[in-house]
């Protein structure tokens, strides 16, 4: 998250960090992108399942195609996440 995004959104950061993976999973962003804000919606209280709920929320909008692809990539951010972790 950048500061300049903040202090140019009139949004509290928890509701931009919403938007921000709302519109990740509607343009079908790489799995980097994710990471990169998956990393700050959990410095601004977001958990999985307030990013569940984005993902469902999305849906009808955006189609299941674009969720899955989206869960897939989440999938590739944690694992790597947890492989990192554990290497130490």
């Amino acid at each position: 998250m950048t500061a300049e995004s903040v202090a140019a959104s009139s949004l509290s950061p928890q509701v931009l960090m919403v938007a921000r993976i709302a519109a990740l999973a509607a343009v079908d962003a790489p799995a980097i992108s994710y990471a990169m804000n998956l990393e700050a919606a959990g410095n601004v209280g977001l958990d999985a399942d307030v990013v569940s709920g984005i993902l469902a929320a999305v849906a009808p909008i955006i189609g299941t195609p674009r969720v899955a692809s989206a869960i897939a990539k989440i999938g590739e951010v944690l694992a790597i996440e947890l492989e990192s972790q554990q290497r130490g």
